[in-house]
């Protein structure tokens, strides 16, 4: 059944910024990742570019690209002689640009927080102590570039979402938490989706979240999620086809815009979604179609 929300109280989310960058010639390789686009005025325009169409295609949110800014990332690109603040606080200013120049009242820039290794490695996160460092580092430097919130996001502990959920609200920051999910409503880690959800709703996650998780597994997740917490629940799907080989920007995605559209537009009802966007594969046509279903 339908939860009854109201449609202007739906935060459309963007859609996938590393796909887009790639797209655009920027390669997504390590130790750089989506960072590459912050290292020249040339990069950080077609950065621009990309927070630009999300929002003409409907987004409510700009996603700051700031999912491989932590501080072993920066590190393993060699910053630290240069400084590693400076990349956080150019993400956020191109995300403060695009928004500005949309000139929508009611958009927001929301900065992404990531794992600290690896997104799909549960068995790389580090110890407690270590976490509460790397998660304080990046919410600090984000409340100085002026951010108040926070995605934390593919996630695949509860562990390490509770950690960098406390981290960001100890700076006075919003924040949202997002899961990445496998089989069975099961995080990574083999964790029980229903369980995390709860721990960070009561933690003071303001919305519960699935990401970079396939349409149907992240269908399952949103039942698991209706049912498990009170407040906000969102989605926005994995539409990456990572079974079939190639070149990532080639590949056809998992759902064609149009079928995009439907799908968010049934979830929204049938869920209650607070949330709602795309993730790896989900292009500006997928926000518009999403949006043109969703109304205005």
């Amino acid at each position: 059944m339908g939860q009854g929300r109201n449609d202007q109280d739906r935060i459309r989310l963007d859609g996938g910024v590393a796909t887009e960058l790639h797209r655009a010639g920027i390669p997504m390789t390590p130790p750089w990742w989506t960072t590459r686009a912050l290292l020249s005025d040339a990069r950080r325009r077609v950065l621009k570019g990309v927070h630009e169409r999300f929002l003409a295609a409907g987004a409510d949110v700009v996603t700051a690209n700031t999912f491989r800014c932590n501080l072993r990332t920066l590190q393993a690109a060699g910053l630290e002689d240069a400084g590693l603040g400076w990349m956080v606080h150019a993400a956020v200013g191109v995300a403060l640009a695009a928004r500005n120049a949309a000139g929508s009242p009611r958009t927001r820039v929301v900065a992404s927080v990531a794992p600290v290794a690896d997104a799909y490695r549960p068995d790389l996160v580090p110890d407690d102590d270590t976490l509460r460092a790397e998660h304080r580092w990046l919410a600090t430097e984000l409340s100085r570039a002026g951010v108040d919130t926070v995605l934390v996001e593919t996630m695949n502990t509860a562990r390490e979402a509770r950690i960098a959920l406390a981290e960001a609200l100890a700076v006075g920051a919003t924040a949202w938490v997002s899961f990445v999910c496998g089989d069975d409503a099961r995080l990574l880690s083999g964790e029980p989706l229903a369980d995390a959800a709860r721990a960070v709703e009561a933690d003071g996650a303001a919305a519960v979240l699935v990401n970079c998780t396939d349409p149907d597994r992240t269908e399952e997740c949103l039942r698991v999620l209706r049912a498990a917490v009170s407040g906000p629940i969102g989605a926005y799907p994995n539409l990456e086809d990572r079974t079939r080989g190639g070149p990532v920007d080639a590949l056809p995605p998992l759902l064609e815009p149009k079928a995009f559209g439907d799908l968010t537009a049934r979830w929204c009802g049938e869920y209650g979604l607070t949330l709602v966007g795309g993730c790896c594969g989900t292009t500006p046509e997928h926000l518009a179609a999403m949006s043109d279903r969703l109304g205005a």
